[in-house]
């Protein structure tokens, strides 16, 4: 393959990864507007923290975007890097910082602080479609984070599908809270979460690349 198709694949890839952030971004200022509300209005602090999670992920999909569009517009090998590394970091530092929530939360909830939750509807509504969409997104953009060697993605990709997973917590949690009144499933089950977000977090932080 030429030099000018490997350009021209490369681009492509940047593209396609381009459109996964707009979609990223796109769906979380939603989902974290629909979740902060609905966890409000149910004093839901697991869904309220669900929420708090899609603005911190919408925060890293647009510092990614960023750095895609910038190597797009044609910013130099040395550039690239550069912002690659700034954007890592930046991705790098949202992931531990999501860890370090989801730690204070969950232990919250299992000591028993604050007052049960209300049922909510609209959160089962939001979380569950949450659930279907985010394992798709953040296996596609992991694909493209692979493709182009680019860690910053890569950590972002592991946000979104941390996102899928506390989908998935936040939705068995609240199900339990409406069916049978349990309200220790949902933090107990969001704490597996934190080792491998951190690892990934400290990883992109260090700027280290996949070895695959």
């Amino acid at each position: 393959m030429s030099s000018g198709e490997t350009l021209e694949s490369r681009r492509a890839v940047l593209r396609r990864g381009f459109r996964l952030e707009i979609i990223t971004v796109a769906w979380n200022v939603v989902e974290g507007i629909v979740a902060v509300a609905a966890g409000v209005l149910a004093g839901s602090i697991a869904l309220t923290g669900f929420g708090v999670d899609s603005w911190i992920e919408t925060t890293s999909g647009v510092v990614v975007g960023w750095r895609l569009r910038r190597e797009l517009r044609g910013t130099t090998s040395a550039g690239a890097e550069a912002h690659e590394r700034r954007a890592s970091r930046v991705a790098g530092a949202l992931l531990i910082a999501l860890a370090v929530f989801i730690s204070i939360e969950a232990v919250r909830h299992l000591l028993g602080f604050g007052e049960p939750a209300s049922e909510s509807m609209l959160g089962i509504v939001v979380t569950a479609i949450s659930l279907a969409v985010m394992p798709f997104l953040g296996w596609a953009k992991l694909r493209t984070a692979v493709e182009l060697g680019s860690s910053a993605l890569r950590a972002d990709a592991y946000e979104t599908i941390a996102c899928a997973w506390l989908s998935l917590t936040t939705l068995v949690g609240l199900l339990l809270n409406r069916l049978l009144g349990w309200h220790w499933a949902d933090p107990l089950a969001a704490l597996v979460l934190v080792p491998l977000i951190l690892r990934e977090g400290w990883e992109s932080w260090r700027g280290e690349e996949d070895d695959d």
